[in-house]
């Protein structure tokens, strides 16, 4: 059985939607939930759905290796960054060589790097007058958005879209889409 790693910072409900895809599956299972915030919504989530849950400082993430540390002890195949939005250190990437997967909410490389994240990322799309947009499951590396694209999903961007009427329907795509990915991705390690 593949092990799954969820990352996430904030309400958590790619990582609700990826925990409930993955449930009854035979092949994969989420085995932890680390989360950078101490209130984050994502932990209330976790617990509910009875998916352990691991709080981390800077510290522990880039300076003592305790965060490695944890998801060895665990055995975990896959890294999924959900809505994570702290660069993956080196030695994490090292020790988990392509099999540390992001979603990002437009069709990069457009729309992407450092600070790209959630709404400013729709509005940065609508300011350009893209006609569409999207989602992007890529592999990490050492640059903000920058791994090699795995899958893509797009959407229209309407006329009278704002930030909030993208962001649904980029999140439709996500949900639709992501945990499948992963299954993928993890079946194939």
């Amino acid at each position: 059985m593949k092990k799954i790693a969820i990352f996430a910072s904030g309400s958590g409900s790619n990582a609700e939607n990826i925990i409930r895809f993955f449930e009854n599956d035979a092949r994969n299972q989420v085995v932890g939930v680390f989360c950078n915030k101490p209130d984050a919504y994502v932990l209330v989530r976790a617990e509910r759905l009875g998916v352990p849950a691991f709080v981390f400082g800077r510290d522990d993430f880039y300076r003592t290796g305790a965060v490695s540390d944890k998801l060895k002890a665990l055995g975990v195949d896959l890294i999924v960054l959900a809505g994570f939005l702290w660069k993956v250190p080196d030695d994490i990437l090292a020790d988990f060589p392509n099999r540390v997967i992001n979603i990002h909410p437009a069709l990069l490389p457009k729309f992407g790097g450092k600070g790209m994240y959630g709404e400013r990322v729709h509005r940065a799309v609508i300011a350009a007058g893209e006609k569409e947009s999207g989602i992007t499951v890529h592999y990490v590396n050492g640059r903000y958005d920058d791994g090699a694209a795995i899958f893509r999903a797009v959407c229209s961007v309407a006329p009278d879209d704002t930030p909030e009427t993208l962001a649904a329907k980029v999140h439709a795509l996500e949900y639709a889409h992501f945990p499948q990915v992963i299954k993928e991705v993890a079946d194939n390690l």
